[in-house]
């Protein structure tokens, strides 16, 4: 029994029992084959439900600070987030959205689905902003379907994405899974900043449509610097 497998049956049940999450849509994630799963970002534990209600390993990008911790919680969260598909990437300087690229397409080119939130960090505001054109060059350069997906709910489980989750009343999340895009169309065309732009636009807008939420046409991380 894998890893991913273990954590899925551990804590599965504890999820639905607790957070008794809806998840609609799930049928669009592809059986097999390469896949990216882009959608909004709202609280940290994001990141801990996709993976748990796919049937499929979502592999996504994290922190490498999550996996270094040498205390006994450090440890057991590095376990956890190894095992449920967080591929440690340090982010910070001016390489870190080029390791995070190219980590994402060997994902793919290992025919698995890769998780990405184009926002490139978490709502400041619960409203949806700009997406960052990463996922546009991720999909045109490994040629991987988008599944554009939307998180309602879980910010007001975990609000400000720090402390433990909240369990009762009016806290209920679901997880709602679009059609897949297809951009074979722009095959070839992964230096074209204007073709990336508006693939990033048009997942944002699947996303957008998806979630309900308001959409902000500026970038998260200036939001939160303002």
């Amino acid at each position: 029994m894998s890893r991913f497998v273990l954590l899925k049956t551990l804590f599965g049940p504890l999820l639905r029992l607790f957070f008794r999450p809806r998840v609609e849509g799930l049928e669009n994630v592809p059986g097999e084959g390469p896949v990216v799963l882009a959608g909004n970002h709202l609280t940290f534990i994001d990141s801990v439900i996709l993976p748990l209600i796919s049937k499929r390993q979502v592999h996504f990008i994290g922190k490498d600070e999550y996996v270094t911790g040498r205390s006994l919680k450090g440890r057991i969260m590095a376990w956890f987030f190894t095992g449920v598909g967080m591929i440690p990437v340090a982010r910070d300087g001016g390489h870190g959205g080029v390791a995070a690229l190219m980590t994402g397409l060997r994902v793919l080119e290992q025919g698995k689905v890769f998780g990405i939130y184009p926002e490139g960090t978490r709502s400041p505001d619960g409203r949806l902003y700009r997406g960052r054109t990463g996922i546009a060059r991720l999909t045109l350069m490994s040629g991987a379907p988008v599944v554009p997906f939307a998180m309602i709910g879980t910010d007001r489980v975990q609000p400000g994405g720090k402390g433990l989750p909240r369990i009762g009343r009016g806290r209920r999340i679901t997880v709602r899974f679009g059609t897949p895009l297809d951009f074979s169309r722009y095959e070839g065309m992964d230096r074209d900043r204007y073709v990336l732009r508006a693939v990033t636009d048009e997942v944002m807008t699947e996303v957008m449509r998806l979630s309900g939420q308001e959409y902000v046409d500026m970038y998260a991380t200036k939001a939160r610097a303002a």
